[in-house]
């Protein structure tokens, strides 16, 4: 990406990649006049607090490359917030789902939504896309899913229905495949890092490594939603993941999980630019 991204040429280029993700799926999309509508439908899912928890990941970048943070001086949280500008990734967003998100989809997502469990289930989800301190999160949660397997409590069954539904196209390993594959090929092409292999290569890197990566976003999915819904009653849960599995529900998971994606690997393509004028290059 360049610094200053021209918001046209990437949404045309994120709706095929969309469209591909999202086979057999309807295209009588929104009209543009509905974008209050959608914004809307932002704020009742909370999906816009989900794009703007994106942010939270530009702390990651340095260490992705093999670099600290303070390697890239005063200006690294100027440059950065910038980058991941909540404004700038909610209107990529609605400038998306305006050409994708059919009536259909968004009525029925909304419905859900805007029910008493689902808005507490959308203030639960909106504290946990914000905790600042995510180690200390999952680490909660992973001694909430010891607890459940010791126990034998059908809680643990119902969190990995939940997030079955959730990555039911299995897109997630992908997508953290990609938006890392991406943000280092455009530090090497900035010349932020000297990446010693190409891209064929650095995809060979990653299918090896998938078997891994595949395992830990697992166990990292499962530790989030049980400290994420850890006041829940188990009924809740099981009212949710029954809505969840709802194919409209699915394909509005497919369709906002792919936003997402897109959206978080266009900035962190955009930072290596900018990364760029703030560090010499080093090899990786």
């Amino acid at each position: 990406m360049t610094a200053t991204t021209a918001p046209h040429r990437f949404v045309t280029g994120v709706l095929i990649l969309i469209v591909g993700l999202m086979a057999g799926a309807p295209n009588a999309a929104l009209a543009a006049t509905d974008r209050g509508r959608i914004q809307a439908f932002l704020d009742v899912t909370g999906f816009d607090v989900a794009l703007d928890s994106i942010a939270l990941s530009a702390s990651t970048a340095p260490e992705m490359l093999g670099l600290q943070a303070d390697e890239f001086g005063s200006e690294w949280e100027r440059v950065s917030g910038e980058v991941f500008d909540t404004g700038v990734m909610r209107d990529l967003a609605l400038d998306i789902l305006q050409e994708t998100l059919t009536e259909e989809l968004l009525n029925h997502a909304a419905a859900f939504y805007a029910t008493d469990l689902g808005q507490r289930l959308v203030v639960a989800e909106n504290r946990s896309h914000m905790v600042q301190d995510d180690a200390a999160r999952l680490e909660q949660g992973r001694q909430i899913v010891a607890g459940l397997v010791a126990q034998g409590a059908p809680r643990l069954e119902v969190l990995k229905r939940m997030n079955r539904a959730i990555d039911a196209s299995g897109t997630g390993l992908r997508a953290v495949q990609q938006i890392q594959m991406r943000f280092l090929l455009a530090a090497s092409a900035a010349g932020v890092i000297d990446l010693q292999m190409d891209a064929d290569e650095l995809s060979a890197l990653f299918r090896s490594q998938e078997g891994e990566l595949r395992r830990a976003l697992q166990q990292s999915a499962l530790a989030g939603a049980a400290s994420t819904y850890q006041a829940f009653s188990d009924a809740d849960l099981a009212a949710y993941a029954e809505a969840l599995e709802e194919p409209e529900m699915m394909r509005v998971y497919e369709l906002l999980n792919a936003v997402q994606y897109e959206i978080t690997a266009n900035r962190f393509e955009v930072l290596a630019t900018r990364m760029a004028g703030l560090t010499p290059g080093q090899e990786l």
